[in-house]
């Protein structure tokens, strides 16, 4: 441990002594002085690690000793010791951003334990951090050699997720290292569970089936909304889990959450199909036959999402339920301030329904800018500026407006995206479509290692483009490139966020349901 410098300002020193003493034993090196004035001086003097100090001293008082040094010294941690209990002493006190609040009569381990809560802390987190998920480490490992259940596969991408928003606060690379190669052998497997199990899951009519992107709305979403006054609804295009962990901080400020629920993503997981399929409440296929005016094939002219609200008020009608809805897509600042600014014209609406596509533009902006390269240059990164947005948007505000309103709050996403990082080379007509993770067309050249391929997309409830065609879904964190020109293709391609193939943070997503607080 390097040099730790105490400053201990109390009118009663001399009666600390002993605390002074065994301090000094563990190493610390300890200053000391009985009154305000001369705090102020010596901490304008001198670099200290942490001050503690006493409340009620004659001249100035603790609070007004506080205030100054923290004028000049505002980074320093300080420690308030007091006889008073007094709440507003406390409040006093912590308004001032002390470190830490003892009441006297003190003891040397309580002192001590301060000081390691407030000079150690990022140590001791750090070793206990690792230690911990060294342990866990060997679970999961153990886990993924037995998993066999959808519900195991969503238990142990929610751990993967959890250590890795834990080691992230930490500086230990190798601990970082270990967890991505676990992620990596969790999504090859996963991927291998994916082609056995989910063609058997849409072929199925059983009530035992994962809720899926085309069951979400009516297993999930339309029974909170029938139980409530109010029900405000956000799907934020393309979140991810780890993504939706680090907002649902804030969300809580104003939110309780009352469930979680973590659904799957149909393919592709991409949002023209898992979008349309949540509104919708139907497959791909089904949309193309029951709604041929509303739904377009990869390759088909204009928009992919313009229905939305025509699909979500055609399940409505299907489902026989007769509720005041309204549906709003923000893709800009200018939408998202609007309907912040009239917000409240919502309230008399059993369900509002806001997609949100800032997440989206985020993934592609990466692509196209090299700024957003910077900014969000991997998964930590791309967490960070996910939140700043969240915090800054006007999205935030709705919520904000939506519990004072007492409007039951659900958000969920589409589908997720993963950091694509490997080649996968594919070749095919002129018809092919663009997406990086999954390809639709024919006479498909691939992979075979590399993709799950479906010559038959009815068979997992898809339309086909011509006759002929099939899909193939990139595995783990692949991406397709083509032959010509090969080498740019990939310069420009790696390390971006992509979606539409199979991969844990891609379909596996979350639906999490808040009451007001």
């Amino acid at each position: 441990m390097s040099e730790i410098n105490i400053l201990w300002v109390d009118d009663e020193i001399d009666i600390l002594k002993p605390h002074i003493i065994f301090l000094e034993k563990k190493g610390y090196t300890v200053s000391t002085c009985n009154n305000g004035a001369d705090a102020i001086d010596m901490c304008n003097e001198n670099n200290y690690d942490i001050v503690f100090l006493d409340e009620n001293m004659p001249g100035l008082s603790g609070l007004e000793t506080l205030s100054k040094i923290k004028s000049k010294r505002p980074n320093i941690p300080v420690v308030m010791i007091t006889k008073s209990e007094e709440e507003y002493i406390m409040e006093d006190a912590i308004g001032n951003k002390i470190a830490d609040y003892l009441i006297k009569p003190v003891n040397p381990n309580q002192i001590l334990l301060s000081l390691k809560k407030n000079l150690d802390h990022s140590r001791l987190i750090s070793e206990k951090t690792t230690s911990n998920y060294q342990q866990e480490f060997r679970k999961i490992a153990m886990d993924l050699a037995m998993v066999n259940t959808l519900e195991e596969w969503i238990d142990i991408y929610k751990k993967l997720t959890y250590w890795e928003l834990e080691l992230e606060n930490i500086n230990d690379t190798a601990m970082v290292e270990i967890l991505e190669s676990q992620k990596q052998e969790a999504n090859s497997l996963f991927f291998k569970f994916i082609k056995k199990e989910y063609p058997n899951w849409i072929d199925s009519s059983s009530e035992d089936i994962p809720v899926l992107s085309n069951t979400l709305f009516k297993k999930v979403i339309l029974p909170e909304v029938k139980t409530a006054k109010g029900t405000l609804l956000v799907v934020i295009d393309n979140l991810r889990y780890d993504q939706f962990k680090v907002l649902e901080k804030t969300i809580t400020k104003y939110y309780k959450k009352e469930d979680e629920i973590s659904y799957l993503s149909i393919l592709p997981t991409a949002t023209q199909y898992a979008r349309n399929s949540i509104f919708s409440g139907l497959m791909p296929l089904e949309m193309e036959q029951k709604h041929p005016d509303f739904w377009k094939n990869d390759t088909d002219e204009g928009g992919k999402n313009l229905y939305e609200e025509e699909f979500l008020r055609a399940q409505m009608v299907r489902l026989k339920e007769n509720l005041k809805l309204s549906y709003h897509k923000i893709t800009n600042l200018k939408s998202g301030k609007q309907l912040a600014d009239n917000f409240n014209s919502l309230k008399e609406n059993d369900l509002s329904v806001i997609v949100y596509n800032f997440v989206d533009m985020l993934s592609h902006a990466k692509t196209e800018m090299e700024v957003i390269k910077e900014l969000a240059s991997d998964d930590k990164a791309y967490r960070s500026l996910s939140n700043s947005w969240f915090k800054n948007s006007p999205l935030l505000e709705m919520i904000q407006k939506a519990q004072n309103l007492g409007l039951k709050l659900i958000i969920t996403t589409d589908h997720g995206t993963i950091n694509s990082k490997v080649p996968s080379k594919v070749i095919g007509d002129k018809n092919i479509s663009s997406n990086l993770r999954y390809k639709t067309g024919r006479s498909l050249t691939y992979e075979d290692k590399e993709v799950y391929a479906v010559k038959n997309p009815k068979e997992i409830g898809l339309p086909s483009i011509t006759i002929n065609s099939s899909f193939i879904f990139a595995k783990e964190d692949f991406f397709f490139a083509y032959p010509n020109n090969f080498n740019h293709f990939v310069k420009y391609y790696k390390n971006t966020y992509q979606h539409g193939g199979i991969s844990l943070e891609e379909m596996i997503i979350p639906c999490a349901i808040f009451v007001p607080k």
